[in-house]
C-alpha cells in the first residue's frame, strides 16, 4: 500500500475555487485524486478547474450554494454521479463578517454560521451515505486560529470555526464504525483574498501576525497540499478528532 497514493479516488472541495482549497485541491490532484471543484461563481470554478488538470487528472467545476440545504445535496449527487464515487469531502467554503459584536445583525450572525458551520454539516450528511457505499471515508473540515482564540471583530466567525472542531470531533466518533475519519485544519494567517480585505481594515495586523510567527511570513495556499494529502490518504487511517494546526508556530509563540 503506497501511504499518500490518492489514485482512484475522488474529492469534493467546497470553496476549492481559491485560497487554501484550491491549495488543497491542487495537492490531491498530484496524488491522483479527482477534484470537485464545489463553489459558488462559476468563472473561478472553471479557472480552478483549468489550474487542477495541468496535474493530469479529471476535474470538474459544481456551482452551488452551500448556506442552501438543498443545493449541497444537489452538488453531492452530482458529483458522485459524474466521477463515480465520492472518498473525501473538504470542506472549505467560508465567510466573515468583521464587526464588533454590538454591531452585528441577525442577518450578519446567521449567514456565518450557515456558510461556515451549518453548510459542512450539510454537505458532511450528503457524502456519508457515499463514503459507507465504498467502504470509507476522509472528512476534512477548515477552521481557524479563531477556533481556538477570540477576536473582538469575528464573534460569529469564532462561533463557527470552534463549533467546526467540535463538530470534526463528534463526527469521528459517529462515523469511525464505517471507517470514516473526520478531522480539522487550523490554519493560521494564510495570503488569501480573505485576509488581503483584513489587513485593510485592521490596522497593524501584517505586522502583529509576523511578530508572533515564529517562521516570519504569513502562509501560502500551497502550504496546506501536504495537510491535505496526509489527511485524505492511508497515511492518516488512525488519526481522527484531530485539530491540526497549519500556522507557522503562531498559536505555540506566547
Amino acid at each position: 500500500m503506497k501511504l499518500f497514493d490518492l489514485t482512484g479516488k475522488v474529492a469534493i472541495v467546497t470553496g476549492g475555487n481559491g485560497g487554501i482549497g484550491l491549495g488543497m485541491a491542487k495537492g490531491l490532484a498530484r496524488a491522483g485524486a479527482a477534484i470537485a471543484v464545489a463553489g459558488r461563481q462559476k468563472g473561478k470554478n472553471a479557472d480552478a478547474v483549468k489550474a487542477l488538470a495541468t496535474e493530469g487528472v479529471k476535474a470538474l467545476p459544481f456551482e452551488f450554494d452551500v448556506a442552501d440545504e438543498a443545493s449541497c445535496h444537489a452538488m453531492v449527487e452530482a458529483a458522485a454521479k459524474a466521477l463515480g464515487r465520492v472518498d473525501i469531502l473538504i470542506n472549505n467554503a467560508g465567510v466573515a463578517v468583521r464587526k464588533q459584536p454590538e454591531a452585528y445583525t441577525m442577518e450578519d450572525w446567521r449567514k456565518v454560521i450557515d456558510v461556515n458551520l451549518t453548510g459542512a454539516f450539510v454537505c458532511a450528511q450528503a457524502v456519508y451515505p457515499h463514503m459507507v457505499k465504498v467502504g470509507g471515508g476522509k472528512i476534512i473540515n477548515i477552521g481557524s486560529m479563531l477556533s481556538i482564540f477570540g477576536m473582538p471583530y469575528g464573534v460569529a466567525y469564532g462561533a463557527s470555526k470552534g463549533g467546526i472542531v467540535q463538530m470534526a470531533r463528534s463526527l469521528a466518533t459517529a462515523w469511525a464504525k464505517d471507517n470514516i475519519q473526520v478531522n480539522a485544519v487550523l490554519p493560521g494567517w494564510i495570503d488569501t483574498d480573505l485576509t488581503k480585505s483584513a489587513r485593510v481594515q485592521i490596522e497593524g495586523l501584517n505586522e502583529r501576525v509576523l511578530a508572533r510567527t515564529p517562521m516570519k511570513r504569513w502562509g501560502e495556499p500551497d502550504d496546506f497540499a501536504g495537510t491535505a494529502v496526509f489527511l485524505a490518504s492511508a497515511a492518516s487511517d488512525f488519526l481522527t478528532g484531530v485539530a491540526l494546526p497549519v500556522d507557522g508556530g503562531y498559536s505555540i509563540q506566547v
